[in-house]
């Protein structure tokens, strides 16, 4: 397979990334890491660099200030299309995307332009959640395809494997969205330029480690962002 870069962005990760990274590099010998840390005060970003001098696998992009999701992964992909990556992966360093859950991504993407994993193609597969938060996903879920009448189930995830000649076409760089809302916006440019999306279901673990950084902000957020697309589309802005 051509080079692909798994982009996992950090804060306040120390716990987690240690183990993570060694089980994705696990998956496949063409996967690379690249680790966006957002000036972890608990030394996520000096870990990654240990990492990275003990592997050349493994790449660290250090950012100065927390800015949250969206901002790190925008600077996560375009570093790693500047590394050469032919394919890019989405993944959060928490364990809630397992890495043995990789090679379904990689096999699908030989196909099409997007490969998703998936919590909702076959039912709920959701670990470890409240039920509450299982019920506002869900629904929240179903509120954005209705308003943007994308396709997929899983409008808000963010476990992925997609092409470089995709992200190029959807200008992802353009993206301001945050959180859920980034997920969201890609997903709708996605479909908008009528790429090819499949997607693949996965069991997603809710981490054991570290904190949440979800905020209700973020779901308020994400809730807007449904109906501002449609606008922007509606406007020619997009």
């Amino acid at each position: 397979m051509s080079r692909c870069i798994v982009v996992v962005p950090t804060y306040n990760e120390a716990e987690n990334l240690g183990r993570l990274v060694p089980e994705v590099l696990a998956q496949d010998p063409s996967l690379e890491v690249l680790v966006v840390d957002d000036a972890s005060p608990d030394g996520t970003g000096a870990l990654a660099d240990r990492l990275a001098e003990k592997d050349a696998r493994v790449h660290v992009l250090h950012r100065p200030v927390k800015e949250g999701l969206g901002p790190a992964y925008r600077a996560g992909i375009a570093r790693a299309l500047e590394l050469g990556a032919e394919f890019v992966v989405q993944m959060d360093a928490d364990f809630s995307h397992p890495p043995d859950a990789l090679p379904a991504l990689l096999a699908g993407i030989g196909e099409y332009d997007v490969v998703s994993g998936s919590r909702y193609l076959d039912g709920i597969t959701v670990v470890n959640w409240p039920i509450e938060r299982i019920l506002i996903s869900y629904f929240g879920n179903a509120y954005v395809k209705r308003i943007t009448g994308l396709a997929i189930t899983d409008t808000t995830g963010g476990f992925r494997c997609m092409r470089r000649e995709a992200l190029e076409r959807i200008g992802f760089d353009r993206i301001r969205a945050n959180g859920y809302s980034f997920q969201i916006e890609l997903n709708y440019r996605f479909a908008r330029l009528g790429l090819r999306v499949k997607e693949i279901p996965f069991f997603f673990l809710d981490r054991t480690r570290g904190e949440s950084k979800l905020s209700w902000r973020i779901g308020l957020e994400a809730l807007w962002s449904a109906p501002k697309l449609r606008l922007m589309d509606a406007l020619g802005r997009l």
